[in-house]
């Protein structure tokens, strides 16, 4: 896989430059039931194959993704901790008294 392929695919999704698992997963069956053959809506052959060679290639770009735990990475990713840690001890905000 190049790096061009992996925006190639990118662009077929319509998706930016960050994407969880899941939003491709939704992605993916949304485009597919727009373009399946079976659907009766506006069924494009040459679409449907594209849209497959990229799922797959996403999905294998995915699996071998190296994910961080550190505990930067994870504030970045659950902003919600992130903020309730930075508040915790304030008396107004924060749950201590």
């Amino acid at each position: 896989m190049t790096y061009e392929e992996l925006q190639h695919a990118l662009r077929v999704f319509d998706l930016g430059d960050q994407a969880s698992l899941k939003e491709i997963k939704n992605r993916h069956r949304e485009l597919a039931k727009r373009y399946h053959p079976d659907a009766g809506n506006q069924s494009d052959e040459q679409a449907i194959r594209q849209l497959n060679e990229s799922y797959k290639l996403l999905l294998e770009y995915v699996r071998h993704y190296r994910f961080s735990f550190d505990e930067d990475t994870f504030y970045e990713q659950c902003p919600e901790e992130r903020i309730r840690r930075q508040y915790e001890e304030d008396p107004v905000w924060g749950s201590r008294s």
